[in-house]
């Protein structure tokens, strides 16, 4: 007896969804994230979905955010590693670019060469040297261009919240 034959568009969906170049090159980042980590910042598919990230970033050392946790997604498109991924902050934060996250690897700078690694970095990064003049957080900006004592006050605060937040 012949064994139940699948369609062949089921086949090649399958074939499709495992090992596209975006799911290839995401599995190769994974790897390297493994294998050699950057400090403070850590990053993972979610189960069963190469394509929908979760990372944390620890705050650098010897800055307001020094001690913060912050969590973030990375959601990546089958055009990855041609164009970014859309990456947000969960935790919640009081930061001039927060939220939608304004970085310009993200935007008109990025390249193919980026990886995970690189942009959780860069995103580390932005945390002590934030672009006030592209502000997705007018109040933070404000604060951080004319009161920085009560800005790196909110920070403590938003790095206080992160021990205890989901």
């Amino acid at each position: 007896m012949l064994a139940p034959r699948r369609s062949s568009c089921c086949r090649r969906g399958a074939a499709v969804r495992m090992s596209t170049p975006a799911r290839k090159r995401l599995m190769r980042d994974f790897k390297r994230l493994q294998q050699d980590p950057p400090a403070g910042i850590s990053g993972a598919p979610q189960d069963n979905n190469i394509m929908l990230w979760n990372a944390v970033i620890f705050g650098p050392d010897d800055t307001p955010w020094d001690g913060g946790t912050f969590k973030l997604t990375l959601q990546f498109t089958e055009d990855y590693p041609n164009k970014p991924p859309t990456v947000r902050f969960v935790s919640r934060m009081f930061h001039p670019n927060n939220g939608s996250i304004c970085l310009d690897i993200l935007q008109n700078q990025w390249s193919p060469i980026y990886d995970v690694a690189a942009i959780l970095t860069s995103i580390q990064s932005l945390l002590c040297d934030p672009n006030p003049n592209s502000p997705a957080n007018s109040e933070a900006a404000r604060m951080f261009s004319e009161n920085k004592r009560e800005y790196n006050r909110r920070v403590r605060e938003i790095v206080e919240q992160s021990w205890t937040a989901d």
